[in-house]
């Protein structure tokens, strides 16, 4: 836990996946063991599974909330992303478990690459994970960080 008292998600973590398809977290990115605290998985465009952790979803959960029933486009796409989405707690051993579905979106089958996002994390097969490394694809990380106006 970070001294802003909630998880600061950074690094890259090489993670195996359980015979019950659990994925075991970083220790620093869980929460007190409070068991009301609730991930929601989403498959992300890019190929990985996002994972929203708790202040993350709350946050999500009250903009959602501000939708107008009224509003078609709002209304279409959270049929369409939460249909797919998956809510779970972290049990006390720090594992996360994914649906079939989510597995599928980001190719995972028995390895998975954690990689922190700062707010969030991506779980990414080795594979897609591998065009993505800013090592493997010699990235200038300062000119990325201008492109996103960071």
């Amino acid at each position: 836990m970070s001294a802003l008292g909630r998880p600061i998600f950074v690094g890259k973590h090489l993670r195996n996946l359980d015979s019950k398809n659990r994925l075991t977290i970083p220790s620093k990115w869980r929460f007190d063991g409070d068991t009301d605290d609730v991930y929601l998985a989403l498959p992300d465009p890019s190929g990985a599974i996002l994972v929203l952790p708790p202040a993350q979803v709350e946050k999500l959960y009250a903009d959602i909330a501000e939708q107008k029933l009224g509003n078609g486009i709002a209304q279409g796409f959270m049929d369409k992303m939460f249909s797919q989405a998956h809510s779970f707690g972290c049990d006390k051993q720090g594992r996360l478990s994914f649906t079939d579905e989510l597995l599928e979106h980001a190719g995972l089958s028995k390895e998975a690459v954690i990689v922190g996002r700062m707010t969030n994390f991506r779980v990414w097969s080795p594979e897609g994970w591998a065009s993505m490394d800013p090592k493997t694809n010699k990235d200038d990380l300062g000119e990325l960080m201008r492109q996103a106006n960071l």
